[in-house]
């Protein structure tokens, strides 16, 4: 991995507030689809200018910027910074090679912080609300196809999951499921945020590719969770599950229900 040198956030966090587009908040329901457009935050506690990409997330997740458009936060933590001072209690592995995949594939000198990606078309420094308007922007004006969950059962060894593509699937398409908390908070004790305390929502606990679909139709699969996590580990949980493109390209659909 190259790491870039960090860079100087966009906004300051006093401003965040002040989106340049009407989000309301959604009706709250078990399952959640239409056009849902998934924004992927790669972020660290260890990274101080993550602080206004981390609270843009929580403002927008779960929010409708536009009639019929749902944003899907997902926040990935990433591992590079936990030499440097504090070990993301949140942080693995996959969700740092998730974002180098997405550095080569964007033809970036390296992965850095805090960087969001909507729906692996675009990306930017994670607190750029212009940049973010303008990606939520594009993603209207894009057809997509229609991807619905419709049963989840848990299992001692995961989630058993029935869902549905509706539309003209013309390429394979990967079904990646992701397993957030709601919602995180960690005391910080060192580095670059010693001292606070950091509020998360939708914070992956597990991220996964689970099958890789070539037609649209009623399937079903089985989700089986990262070591050590349980839905009853105190949090709230949801299940987001979304088609991409293979090598992790343009994402196509995505839907999230409540678990």
């Amino acid at each position: 991995m190259q790491l870039r040198p960090m860079l100087v956030c966009s906004l300051l966090l006093s401003g965040i507030g002040l989106l340049p587009f009407s989000a309301t908040a959604q009706t709250p329901g078990r399952e959640r689809s239409g056009s849902a457009v998934i924004v992927e935050l790669f972020t660290s506690e260890g990274c101080s200018d993550c602080l206004p990409a981390d609270a843009l997330l929580r403002q927008i997740d779960l929010k409708q910027p536009r009639a019929g458009q749902l944003i899907v936060g997902i926040s990935e933590h990433v591992t590079y910074w936990n030499n440097l001072g504090w070990k993301d209690p949140f942080s693995a592995p996959e969700f740092t090679e998730r974002q180098e995949v997405y550095a080569s594939r964007m033809s970036l000198e390296g992965p850095f912080t805090p960087e969001m990606v909507v729906n692996g078309r675009e990306q930017f420094v994670g607190s750029d609300v212009g940049a973010l308007q303008r990606a939520l922007g594009d993603e209207a004006r894009r057809p997509h196809l229609d991807l619905s969950i419709l049963s989840t059962t848990p299992s001692s060894s995961g989630l058993d999951v029935t869902y549905s593509i509706e539309g003209e699937v013309s390429r394979s398409l990967d079904i990646i499921a992701a397993v957030p908390d709601d919602t995180d908070q960690s005391n910080v004790l060192r580095g670059e945020n010693g001292g606070r305390v950091l509020q998360h929502v939708s914070v992956a606990r597990s991220l996964a590719r689970v099958v890789t679909i070539s037609r649209a139709g009623q399937m079903s699969v089985h989700i089986v969770f990262a070591d050590g996590f349980h839905l009853d580990s105190g949090s709230g949980h949801h299940l987001i599950l979304f088609a991409q493109e293979k090598h992790q390209g343009a994402i196509e659909a995505a839907a999230t229900i409540t678990l």
